[in-house]
């Protein structure tokens, strides 16, 4: 199941170009991701309360075509598992006209209070349940 949450970019979002600074995106992928946890039911806040924290280890962006002052977009989401320690969330920004302007793999895993990866039980079927 992917998310897809709509946006619109922001003036001081873009650089002296006129386009969406490079990491501006870093941080659209990063809403959407915590809107999905949220869709899933996962409170990003409250399992790090519990000792458990959600990271990133990879990130990788692919930049297709900028996006300008005023665009309207949307960021898609979606999860799988990696391996038994890593998730990955494939993500992708879309114009509203279809153009595809960036195309994104975000590799995470949990962290246990031992900083540890250790993904706790039942989060992986909680984030893939209806897929």
């Amino acid at each position: 199941m992917s998310l897809k949450l709509e946006f619109k970019v922001r003036d001081y979002e873009c650089d002296l170009q006129g386009i969406v600074n490079n990491a501006v995106y870093q941080n659209y992928l990063e809403h959407a991701r915590h809107e999905y946890l949220h869709s899933k039911g996962v409170d990003f806040a409250e399992l790090s309360r519990q000792g458990v924290d959600l990271v990133v280890v990879r990130a990788e962006l692919d930049y297709k075509k900028p996006l300008t002052s005023g665009d309207a977009f949307h960021t898609e989401t979606s999860f799988r598992l990696v391996d038994r320690v890593r998730f990955a969330f494939d993500q992708r920004i879309v114009r509203s006209d279809g153009v595809l302007c960036l195309q994104a793999v975000i590799i995470a895993t949990a962290m246990n209070a031992r900083g540890r990866p250790s993904i706790p039980p039942g989060l992986i079927d909680q984030l893939t349940a209806g897929e």
